[in-house]
């Protein structure tokens, strides 16, 4: 992590899952644990939330609140925190009881994500905001942080697809976008659902496809469908055989009726 703590007992402790601490408690009555580390998750996650919000208000002074908040909300994420414990290899580190150990507790998202933010509380009392600073820009920003600027700039909503692909056809007056359910394989308790969206035909016509997603749910298979349509649309040169791009240009150069 860049950072000698001065207090190891505190990376410890953030290390330390509640199981753990009680089968020691139990174990040895009068054992000194350092106890759990959910009181450090609890501060890392604040600590973490304002050195985000800082380091993107430096980097973006052309952001008003909601833009900000959207991508701090993407950085800060338990997905994306998972990710990042995954890439310090954190989860090699935790500390369990030996129930949890063989549950495979030790690679789950929310686990890692937990610990992730606890250890950014250890380091936060161990050695202030600059080694947090630091592992922010190293680890928690970078591409993350690019490509959620990138959505959000292209207008994706970070995550609502399917409202940003209504908004972008409506402003270039190219129509209305339709779900429909292709296809569904696998068994009920791991359905995968493959959606086409098209733009709505006239007089029951089928309009024309836009882009194709799949999904556990009907919902997740529409919002990648919506996603790869608004890729496709910003970048016409790639549409295949339904010639999306067209349509919006279409669009955008007919006179305004105003």
């Amino acid at each position: 992590m860049g950072h000698e703590f001065a207090n190891p007992e505190l990376l410890v402790c953030a290390l330390t899952h509640r199981s753990l601490a009680h089968e020691l408690a139990q174990a040895e009555a009068n054992h000194a644990s350092v106890g759990d580390n959910e009181r450090l998750e609890f501060l890392g996650d604040a600590v973490l939330n304002l050195v985000v919000a800082e380091a993107l208000f430096a980097l973006h002074p052309e952001w008003q609140e909601g833009e900000l908040t959207r991508v701090r909300s993407g950085l800060v994420s338990r997905q994306h925190m998972a990710q990042v414990a995954e890439a310090v290899g954190l989860g090699r580190h935790l500390r369990l009881s030996r129930g949890e150990e063989r549950s495979g507790l030790r690679n789950r998202s929310t686990v890692l994500s937990n610990t992730m933010e606890a250890v950014m509380g250890a380091l936060f009392l161990d050695g202030g905001l600059e080694p947090v600073r630091a592992f922010v820009r190293s680890q928690v920003m970078g591409e993350a942080a690019n490509r959620l600027a990138l959505e959000l700039s292209s207008g994706a909503a970070l995550g609502n697809y399917k409202s940003a692909l209504q908004e972008r056809l409506q402003a270039a007056r190219a129509g209305t976008p339709v779900y429909r359910v292709k296809s569904e394989s696998g068994p009920d308790h791991h359905k995968r659902f493959l959606v086409e969206v098209r733009l709505k035909g006239e007089a029951g016509a089928q309009g024309k496809p836009l882009a194709r997603g799949m999904g556990r749910t009907k919902k997740l298979a529409e919002q990648d469908a919506a996603r790869r349509a608004l890729e496709r649309l910003a970048n016409p040169g790639r549409v295949a055989a339904a010639d999306a791009g067209s349509v919006i240009r279409a669009n955008e150069e007919e006179p305004s009726a105003q």
